[in-house]
């Protein structure tokens, strides 16, 4: 019975540490005025991201995440040739790092600001995500 039990917990134990990903609990989004997008379309890539965060991240909090801005146009343009696709959008964000250094490559304990995410789209399409870091 004993072993049975430690053969349960080591099992959850492992399952629990496979399916943990970034803390996007409490991620906070602002509100970038676009001419090129919609609200909409911002969103979707957004939610995108935090998806990608939730699940991949492991390690890593999520803290804040936006349109990067209408600005950049020339770089959405240069994304969306990279990847074959109609349209590229960039998202900037900010997240924290604990102690394990997220999968190793991360500085633990630290601060990522300014951290850019690249999602392209064919038109009526969803959006995909494809890259990120600092650029």
């Amino acid at each position: 019975m004993k072993r049975t039990v430690c053969i349960i917990m080591c099992i959850l134990m492992t399952l629990c540490f496979v399916s943990c990903g970034g803390n996007v609990r409490n991620v906070k989004t602002k509100v970038v005025e676009s001419n090129l997008y919609t609200q909409s379309d911002i969103d979707e890539a957004i939610d995108v991201i935090i998806k990608v965060f939730a699940l991949e991240w492991s390690g890593c909090t999520l803290t804040e995440i936006y349109y990067s801005g209408d600005e950049n146009a020339r770089e959405f343009q240069h994304w969306a040739s990279l990847y074959n696709a109609d349209e590229g959008i960039v998202l900037t964000s900010s997240f924290t790092v604990d102690f394990t250094g997220g999968d190793g490559s991360l500085e633990p304990n630290s601060t990522y600001d300014d951290w850019e995410w690249i999602l392209v789209r064919n038109k009526g399409g969803h959006w995909k995500y494809m890259d990120h870091g600092v650029c």
